[in-house]
């Protein structure tokens, strides 16, 4: 006899609780179009948005196009795709760390890339500073430059693996591991400049800068062949950072292997770190302030928070551009200076709320 067995509905309570998750993704999302099309159409000189959108749909030779699809649209694509591949990676780190403090910036491991991005440029002369093009950091070989930000910042993350092996991946530990590379690796990029010619100097300080307007098209390509599929991946993979949320024994009970897991998720946060530095210098703590934000609007599960977060990164660091070209004209401020005026205060208040010693 066959029967009928039907699934019970879902309870009305909780589908107004994901419906208020999905509401709230889509509302930021359409909040990130709007805001993209303003990056573009703000700066020094105005630009009304039909003429942005006529740039973008219809070919022309005029100044608005020109300044619309060489110099705008890269840099507001760069701050989408690194502010949401920061905010990714921070919420990864979080969550296979088990530590709500972590993020590229905090961890140490930014400074560990910009210390392989300063040893490319000085040691390998991969970048120089350039006299012709407004005194920017010019990068001979890009690859180099993100190798060795890259083996740098997988320095730095093999140190967390180890300390998060052996002591629990305890906050205040993790923490203190942070400051002390983060130390040792600032050490390591003033050598560098110690030994370097003054062009070399002024090369690495520049870079240290970050700065989403130094992106070019084929920066851009770069970065987005390295972030879009990691966050593919990290979309993939939420169910199991939802599983270790809960604990490692509890994940392992529930078939996640979650060395492998969290040893994946740390190389990729590491590799997205890389590449951000590596083409825009250190922009820190939009991977720490993001995931917090947007946690405490709609909790902590993986399936929303991994998308809102990256939405809510981008809209960060594109918001902190646009006060950048706007605050101080015609002069243009480094992105990355907002971004710690943003986080640092909220990086404080994390600390004493969690009262780490």
């Amino acid at each position: 006899m066959h029967l009928d067995v039907k699934t019970p509905p879902e309870p009305e309570h909780y589908l107004r609780y994901i419906r208020r998750k999905e509401i709230f993704i889509a509302g930021s999302a359409i909040f990130l179009i709007f805001l993209f099309f303003m990056a573009i159409a703000v700066g020094s000189s105005f630009i009304p948005l039909a003429e942005v959108a006529s740039a973008f749909f219809f070919s022309s030779d005029g100044n608005a196009s020109t300044i619309v699809m060489n110099i705008r649209l890269p840099r507001v694509l760069a701050a989408v795709i690194a502010g949401a591949g920061l905010a990714a990676a921070g919420v990864v780190m979080q969550s296979v760390l088990r530590n709500p403090l972590s993020s590229p910036y905090t961890l140490g491991i930014s400074h560990a890339a910009a210390f392989g991005a300063a040893f490319a440029i000085t040691a390998l002369g991969a970048g120089s500073l350039s006299h012709l093009i407004s005194d920017s950091v010019v990068v001979r070989n890009p690859y180099a430059v993100t190798i060795c930000a890259f083996l740098g910042a997988m320095m730095a993350t093999a140190g967390l693996l180890l300390v998060a092996r052996y002591r629990s991946s305890q906050p205040e530990v993790m923490i203190l591991v942070g400051v002390a590379l983060a130390a040792l690796f600032t050490a390591g990029t003033t050598f560098l400049q110690y030994f370097s010619s003054a062009d070399q100097i002024a090369a690495i300080v520049f870079w240290t800068f970050g700065d989403v307007g130094r992106a070019t098209w084929s920066d851009l390509a770069l970065i987005a062949a390295i972030v879009i599929p990691s966050l593919i991946y990290f979309v993939i993979a939420r169910w199991d950072y939802n599983a270790i949320d809960a604990g490692d024994e509890t994940a392992r009970s529930l078939g996640v292997h979650v060395e492998r897991v969290r040893t994946v998720a740390m190389l990729l946060s590491s590799l997205i770190t890389a590449v951000v530095v590596s083409f825009l210098g250190i922009i820190g703590f939009i991977g720490l302030v993001s995931p917090h934000m947007v946690r405490r609007i709609i909790g902590g599960d993986q399936r929303y928070l991994l998308p809102a977060s990256c939405i809510t990164g981008a809209i960060l660091l594109l918001g902190a551009d646009m006060v950048a070209r706007l605050i101080i004209p015609p002069a243009i401020l480094p992105v990355g200076v907002l971004t710690a005026f943003l986080g640092a205060p909220l990086f404080i208040y994390l600390l004493i709320g969690r009262n780490v010693s």
